[in-house]
């Protein structure tokens, strides 16, 4: 059975292709300027799982994934402040120290997740150059515009302006998606370079560019490092579902529109919201959890992993505390069969028995990334006693180059994740050459029966007291 993916653009399942020897992938990443919550995290497991699937299915894969330090504006229609101006005054830092921060806070998330990083991280503030080149390239195509307050892409120019989310124009026409900002002439233009206020206000992030002091759009980031770094025309592009309508719609616009019309991404893929209380979970709402807050009530990060594989990407996920519990206990209870299964012994079995559950895991997860059927193909190898303990662990152990969740290291000293998290408090306040919270932290994880230890060249080591 070949991968079979949903594509958003085409709004069916097809057998993947890839275009050239390495898929070509561009997911988008975090705008830093706050914690990743466990909804934002739950679209880069999926992503992780995808990455992790095309690699099973022995496709070699190139991933770029963005971060989005500059020009995140707060509203959809380009008005309100640049959130990273905003992070940096809630927080009383440099723009530049919020982003840093919360980048590393990310790339924590994602390490204690076990997200496989991009092989290519790239920051909207290093491709400035990119974006106005690429703004320069729409503009010579005729398909920009400026008003007061900046650089705007003319969506009344490209006949198939919505095709991913399907947008019905003339209700946008109407003012149905966002208000009319003054001058505009299409109330779907966007921002491709926004101008510097002249209120007197004073921007810690802001470069010169052929249309005045300012800095780029949300969107054209994304446009820019992509075709940088994947080229023109690339495989596969995913991002959470609120992307559809706004951000990968525009950016679709604008590099399609580069390019002069030339198709830009062959498969998009869009992973679905976790909800809390029947609503989607967001950083500027009351129902905001991030990794660490589920640690701090003593879940292990890989029981959150666990929890999302128990729904496909592309359905909602509700999240409680009981669903965590739930989650909790299938977990340890797959670690607890797995350290059972390497404690014994046994005759295997025939190899016709072994290669249909490999079959079975493998139509699962090539079945648009079904992780809900392939959790129940490890649980079904892990039940049959015909197949001897040391293959069933090899098998799950293959299994898990998928789905991610520490097999290979069930049974040996686990850290619990309370003290691995101290551990990494005391890390950064170290780093912050805070020595007092840096000693009150290693004589409470001594307390509590283990021993932090610094390696010499920098990091530090976890073990049993």
């Amino acid at each position: 059975m070949p991968l079979m993916l949903y594509n958003t653009l085409t709004r069916r399942k097809e057998p993947f292709a890839p275009i050239g020897e390495t898929v070509k992938l561009y997911t988008c990443g975090p705008t830093v300027y706050h914690y990743a919550h466990i909804g934002n995290l739950r679209t880069y497991l999926f992503e992780d799982i995808l990455v992790r699937t095309l690699r099973y299915d022995g496709f070699s894969v190139r991933h770029v994934m963005n971060i989005t330090d500059v020009g995140h504006l707060t509203s959809d229609a380009d008005e309100g402040e640049d959130k990273m101006e905003k992070g940096a005054a809630r927080e009383g830092k440099s723009v530049w120290d919020v982003a840093r921060f919360y980048t590393d806070a990310f790339k924590d998330d994602i390490r204690r997740l076990n997200i496989g990083e991009p092989d290519i991280w790239c920051k909207a503030t290093d491709h400035i150059p990119e974006q106005i080149a690429q703004i320069e390239t729409l503009e010579r195509r005729g398909l920009t515009y400026a008003i007061g307050d900046g650089v705007y892409f003319d969506t009344a120019k490209v006949d198939d302006y919505g095709k991913l989310a399907r947008l019905d124009i003339e209700k946008l026409k109407a003012g149905a998606r966002v208000e009319v900002a003054s001058g505009k002439r299409n109330p779907a233009d966007f921002a491709l370079w926004k101008l510097s206020p002249t209120d007197g206000a004073k921007r810690q992030m802001e470069w010169d560019s052929p249309w005045g002091t300012g800095f780029p759009g949300w969107h054209i980031e994304c446009s820019a490092m992509s075709m940088k770094y994947l080229g023109e025309h690339f495989d596969i592009h995913c991002g959470g579902i609120d992307h559809i309508p706004v951000h990968h719609t525009n950016e679709i616009a604008q590099a399609e529109g580069a390019t002069g019309r030339k198709p830009w991404v062959n498969v998009w893929m869009h992973g679905e919201f976790l909800v809390i209380d029947k609503g989607k979970m967001a950083k500027s709402g009351d129902n905001f959890l991030t990794l660490q807050a589920l640690v701090d009530k003593g879940y292990a990060p890989l029981v959150y992993r666990y929890l999302c594989l128990t729904a496909h990407y592309r359905q909602q996920l509700g999240f409680s505390w009981e669903a965590m519990e739930s989650a909790r206990s299938s977990y340890e209870s797959l670690r607890n069969k797995i350290v059972d299964l390497k404690g014994k012994s046994g005759i295997g079995g025939e190899r016709s028995e072994a290669k249909a559950h490999e079959d079975a895991f493998a139509r699962a997860i090539d079945d648009d990334l079904s992780t809900p059927k392939a959790l129940a193909a490890l649980w079904d190898l892990l039940r049959d006693d015909a197949i001897a303990p040391a293959q069933r662990v090899a098998l799950a152990q293959r299994f898990d180059e998928v789905l991610g969740l520490g097999i290979a290291r069930f049974g040996e000293d686990e850290i619990p994740a309370q003290i691995a998290a101290l551990a990494r408090e005391r890390e950064q306040a170290r780093a912050r050459k805070d020595w007092k919270r840096s000693d009150a932290l290693r004589d409470e994880i001594r307390e509590r029966g283990y021993l932090v230890e610094d390696r010499d060249g920098g990091g530090y080591a976890v073990r049993k007291a």
